[in-house]
């Protein structure tokens, strides 16, 4: 009798009985390993080591930067990719004069990153698999586990292609900011990147999110990172990261700053979007140091404050960011009174909203 391809694919071969080691994990594992990993486990340490040409201190180093575990003595944790991984990172650091605090931040970089990225699509295909089938978290861990040979090429195109628009997207924003910075003269003092950046900050997070189940949470949680990236992208701003119940964003000028605040305010605002949780939100302009995927600086600082004290759906700028904005007929500026904010002293916020759509 002919079986449905869904029942088939319902059926993981890592499946466990009578408390057994799990059925047909060693074949996954080898086929894990042939898909991922260019090839089966057959290096040591040391053997890693002398076929990447490098020490055994810079092989660990290497791999506690990637965020990584490293396995010691003679056990066969290594492929002849790892060694040849390792082998193009150092020469690649070699031929660009590169010292230790630059090729660990770089390698860091990208484990830090791919570790989070890999939690996230696995995560989003339990949850998908779960519902498709109705199944226990746990069945839908181990039918992941089953379906990743035929699904990680995939996810593996997408990031890499998703790695060379970044970059492209990167390069073309320095080649408009700083094409004719070479003729102006720049302090040393300041903070290299002048830039418009925010918070928007879920309003009673804890309350609303209280007693709601994991999978409620995570739907809550993924809604409002959603629904904020799609409206920081479409006016012309910039996600730096996402804190639980909070997001920070950047924009290149101050006018696209306050678009992005008062569209993140208005998001939560829509008597129509009941599942958009209302936000508050801030924004000042100020120069910003960008490292470790995040930026830092006094401004980020204050935009911390501000959003702090916003009233719910409402976006609050510091006194200067509102003189900047105020020869723009489309905003509307509101001094508010004068708030006493730890660690910064005294600030005036000036409530910013639309005067109307240009």
């Amino acid at each position: 009798m002919p079986t449905d391809p869904e029942e088939n694919e319902l059926t993981p071969t890592t499946t466990t009985a009578g408390g057994d080691e799990p059925a047909g994990a060693e074949a996954t594992e080898a086929v894990l390993d042939e898909v991922l990993l260019g090839g089966p486990r057959t290096l040591t340490v040391e053997r890693l080591a002398e076929r990447a040409g490098v020490s055994e201190e810079r092989v660990r180093a290497y791999w506690q930067a990637l965020g990584l575990p490293i396995t010691e003595g003679e056990e066969h944790a290594f492929t002849e990719r790892d060694a040849q991984a390792l082998a193009d990172v150092f020469a690649f650091a070699e031929e660009e004069k590169l010292d230790q605090r630059a090729l660990t931040t770089l390698i860091r970089s990208t484990g830090h990153t791919t570790e989070r990225l890999v939690l996230w699509q696995v995560e989003a295909l339990v949850e998908h698999l779960t519902r498709r089938f109705d199944l226990d978290d746990t069945s839908a861990r181990l039918l992941v586990l089953d379906r990743l040979p035929e699904l990680a090429p995939v996810l593996e195109e997408q990031l890499l292609h998703a790695w060379r628009r970044q970059v492209a997207a990167v390069a073309g924003r320095f080649a408009v900011e700083f094409s004719d910075a070479r003729a102006t003269a720049v302090d040393e003092h300041e903070l290299p990147l002048p830039r418009a950046v925010g918070f928007a900050d879920i309003v009673s997070f804890t309350q609303r999110t209280r007693g709601l189940g994991s999978s409620e949470l995570a739907e809550f949680v993924q809604l409002f990172e959603t629904s904020a990236r799609d409206v920081i992208t479409a006016a012309g701003g910039r996600v730096v990261k996402t804190i639980g119940d909070a997001v920070l964003y950047v924009a290149d000028d101050v006018a696209t700053g306050a678009r992005v605040a008062l569209g993140l305010a208005e998001a939560g605002g829509r008597a129509e979007d009941v599942d958009v949780p209302p936000v508050r939100v801030s924004l000042v302009w100020g120069r910003v140091l960008s490292r470790f995927g995040d930026v830092f600086g006094p401004s980020v600082n204050l935009a911390a404050r501000l959003v702090d004290i916003a009233d719910p759906t409402t976006v609050l700028v510091d006194r200067d960011t509102a003189g900047m904005l105020a020869g723009d007929q489309r905003f509307a500026l509101t001094a508010q009174p004068e708030t006493e904010v730890q660690g910064l002293g005294t600030i005036e916020p000036v409530r910013l909203q639309w005067a109307y759509r240009g």
